[in-house]
């Protein structure tokens, strides 16, 4: 962490990623991702899996640690936590492929988007344009913008990209003023639950905040969620989908507890 008490964890994420990116272009150009297999494959649609009325709306996540808790899990094997979810009844997946504070790489999105037919999240800290590149070369269906970590400008630069190279746009937001950012390029809008500068989690955030979402995106609750209950309630209130980590990843075996928690959604 940082010494400097005024800058935050999704500053200090954010400028490292920075720095991280720059590495990366110099290694890889993006003529070169566009020569790798995955570029010019077409991938499933978030949306539609989300607006499936027969599936669970379950995003569910890898995730090997992260800033607030630390290790999470780091005794699976990605392929049987992935192929879990997807057998288990998850609607897509999500991937966290930033290395340095959740133990994620590209080649887990990789691997991830190889062995699954449902929607592929690209799970980071999106801040140029090159990521949504790598994100397409990975296999990627889907790409997370942050809205607290981008201004306006560059969510429709970068919304418009995805849907340019074929991909969906998951918009994520905390408060009411960072729905302004919105773009007309997003698909799907997602309220985190958990504040990315405290890490302080509280599912009624979302509920305050749905029905200042415009109808016409898809809307998914992030974070926080550990209970088939408060999926009930948010479905019943308009959420399409529900993105979950840690209530899974801190399971012995994660699929497992991912079947387990879709069973009681589906449940009277």
């Amino acid at each position: 962490m940082t010494n400097d008490y005024n800058m935050t964890i999704l500053d200090e994420i954010n400028a490292h990623k920075k720095t991280e990116v720059a590495a990366a272009k110099a290694a890889v150009t993006v003529s070169e991702l566009m020569k790798l297999p995955a570029y010019n494959k077409a991938v499933p649609s978030l949306k539609e899996f989300l607006l499936n009325p027969v599936k669970s709306g379950i995003i569910a996540e890898h995730k090997r640690k992260s800033p607030s808790k630390g290790i999470i899990n780091a005794n699976v094997q990605l392929e049987d936590v992935v192929k879990g979810y997807e057998n288990a009844g998850a609607s897509a997946i999500s991937v966290l492929t930033d290395e340095k504070y959740f133990g994620g790489t590209l080649s887990d999105l990789e691997t991830t988007s190889k062995l699954v037919n449902i929607p592929v999240l690209r799970k980071d800290f999106i801040v140029d344009e090159y990521q949504i590149y790598e994100a397409k070369a990975y296999g990627a269906s889907v790409i997370l913008l942050i809205a607290a970590s981008l201004t306006a400008e560059e969510v429709e630069c970068f919304a418009k990209l995805a849907h340019q190279l074929g991909m969906e746009v998951l918009f994520e937001i905390h408060n009411e003023e960072e729905l302004s950012k919105i773009s007309s390029y997003v698909d799907v809008v997602g309220v985190n639950n958990r504040d990315l500068k405290t890490f302080k989690v509280d599912t009624k955030r979302s509920i305050q905040l749905l029905t200042k979402i415009p109808v016409n995106f898809v809307r998914i609750s992030e974070s926080g969620i550990s209970n088939p209950k408060t999926v009930k309630t948010l479905k019943k209130e308009g959420f399409q989908g529900f993105l979950m980590g840690e209530n899974f990843m801190k399971e012995k075996d994660p699929a497992k507890a991912c079947k387990m928690f879709i069973s009681l959604i589906h449940s009277d």
